[in-house]
């Protein structure tokens, strides 16, 4: 049984967008690893790194939710069906054996949060965290600085400027 990396990323970005094209070869690079993938389940990030796994015979599980009205994407290999949104982020984080987080809005700011905070409170155990871009780094700069104020524990969450980097930080804390 493959290990899965749950993937967190905007639902705006479409073929062809550097976001989407991003997440699709992402998603290319963890099959090529081994891994499977699980994400919210429905377009743009979500979409991309599903189809990149997919083609290379990896599995795509989509979490969705009830209460969006939008249809899972077409790559997926398996679809886990929530109620609310908190179950839905609970099921993504149980799911994932890792972690890697792109670019994306509020929602994937609560997703990183609550894998964050499920860490750092035992809710969950820790496991590899890999966040993709600038704008996570800055965020999780100025929440570090804030952690270290709280004496809680810091360096859950690694920030990479490559999906490459982001691959092999998760590769290597997965063995």
């Amino acid at each position: 049984m493959n290990k899965v990396v749950t993937v967190f990323g905007s639902s705006i970005p479409t073929i062809g967008e550097p976001e989407y094209e991003t997440a699709y070869q992402l998603g290319k690079m963890l099959a090529r690893e081994g891994f499977d993938v699980c994400t919210g389940g429905y377009r743009g990030v979500m979409d991309a790194v599903s189809k990149g796994a997919v083609e290379l015979g990896s599995k795509a599980i989509g979490v969705t939710v009830t209460t969006f009205k939008a249809k899972p994407s077409r790559h997926l290999t398996e679809e886990i069906k929530c109620t609310s949104l908190f179950e839905r982020i609970t099921k993504l984080i149980q799911t994932g054996d890792a972690f890697i987080i792109l670019e994306g809005g509020t929602g994937t700011l609560l997703e990183l949060a609550a894998v964050w905070e499920f860490a750092n409170k035992g809710v969950e155990k820790e496991k590899p965290v890999a966040c993709h871009s600038a704008m996570w780094e800055k965020i999780v700069g100025v929440m570090e600085e804030r952690i270290l104020i709280e004496k809680r524990k810091a360096g859950l969450i690694k920030c990479f400027s490559s999906i490459e980097d982001c691959v092999t930080h998760i590769k290597t804390g997965l063995m």
